[in-house]
């Protein structure tokens, strides 16, 4: 990168930084216990221009590239991984699947109220019969005069009960056929499209997870997204990014980690002498190190074809492999180092830990990573 460049992104760092700290950090565990999705925040992002990152400024977005996004990813979810998700979830699922694959009056019409952060955006997939297999999905849209039905749910959606508007793949076709998944946006209001179950999860738990339910929800043929057929191979490419948001996320986690790790080494004092300096922890702390570096330099490649349009399909599905296994390791290691404290809510040790483990999960886990990597060299 050209020193331009670095100085922009540093001048964007210290800002979703010095806002992470101001905004996030003194509420992280009142969020964390009572599981509070903080709408109010996410207005705040929005103001900041934090919520159409890579949206063009034609479309009230803030005309950025990936390199930025991925740095904000990285400050904040270095701060709060749960806000960081959802961050990313608005950001490159449900705002960039309407920017990617709108026409001209659908981005007009909903991404400035996205990109303003006032509308909170939600992206229906997964089901709960289908995860990776999304050729057979069960929500279906059924034609029916100018308007669609359509009937079913999702679940594991992030924004699920408190986003205004959702992209969601149906079924248009049978079961297991090719080209059978048709995109459409739906939003709050439609009759019969409410939410359902909020999730109980182990980590990320600011940031909100529930149910999708449709109910013969009647929508308009002008909320849908491209062709009729398209809609997996679209998702397909809204993956290709998102994975360098989990990616990302990945990054901000471990690096949050680490350096709690290696602040908390330097402080605490076993036989005469600071922990780090134990070639044990020392040798702990080189490895987390490195493999954040790693991790960063998978995901900036990854961005650059991102950024300049080229195929990414190999590039983002290492970038997330790589660094969202990483950041496993490395919040295992950092509740290793912390030792009893690491156990306690007391310290940011645990929650890092914990909110780790659905990096190698969300948005594809490592072993679809390794499916997509293995196609892709064996082209």
């Amino acid at each position: 990168m050209n020193s331009e460049t670095t100085h922009n992104l540093n001048m964007i760092a210290e800002t979703a930084r010095d806002f992470a700290e101001k905004n996030i950090r003194p509420n992280i565990m009142d969020w964390d216990e009572s599981q509070t999705f903080p709408v109010e925040l996410f207005h705040q992002l929005g103001d900041m221009g934090f919520m159409g990152i890579v949206i063009p400024e034609e479309y009230g977005g803030s005309g950025l590239g990936y390199h930025e996004y991925v740095t904000i990813l990285d400050e904040i979810s270095q701060v709060d991984p749960s806000i960081g998700l959802s961050v990313a979830a608005h950001n490159s699922l449900c705002t960039n699947h309407i920017y990617e694959f709108g026409n001209e009056e659908q981005r007009h019409r909903w991404l400035p109220q996205l990109a303003s952060g006032k509308v909170i955006g939600a992206w229906g997939l997964t089901e709960h019969n289908t995860g990776s297999d999304s050729g057979g999905m069960s929500t279906t849209a059924v034609k029916d005069g100018d308007d669609w039905i359509i009937s079913g749910a999702k679940n594991f959606i992030t924004h699920a009960i408190s986003g205004d508007i959702a992209v969601v793949m149906t079924r248009t076709g049978e079961k297991g056929a090719r080209n059978n998944s048709t995109a459409f946006v739906l939003e709050k209001g439609m009759a019969g499209f409410t939410s359902g179950k909020k999730e109980n999860k182990l980590g990320m738990r600011a940031s909100e997870t529930a149910e999708l339910i449709f109910d013969s929800v009647r929508v308009p043929d002008a909320n849908r997204l491209g062709e009729v057929g398209s809609g997996f191979k679209q998702a397909m490419k809204i993956l290709d990014g998102g994975r360098i948001s989990i990616a990302a996320l990945s990054l901000g986690i471990a690096k949050g980690a680490y350096k709690a790790a290696l602040k908390y080494s330097k402080e605490r004092h076993q036989f005469g002498k600071a922990i780090n300096q134990f070639q044990a922890i020392n040798f702990m702390l080189a490895d987390m190190a490195t493999e954040i570096d790693a991790a960063e330099l998978l995901i900036q490649r990854a961005s650059n074809l991102k950024n300049a349009k080229q195929p990414m399909t190999k590039e983002g599905a290492m970038a997330k492999l790589y660094a969202s296994e990483a950041c496993v390791r490395i919040a295992n290691n950092a509740v290793q180092i912390f030792g009893g404290y690491g156990y306690t809510k007391d310290f940011p040790a645990e929650k890092y830990y914990r909110d780790s483990k659905l990096c190698t999960i969300g948005e594809g886990t490592s072993e679809i990573q390794r499916l997509v990597i293995g196609r892709e060299i064996s082209k």
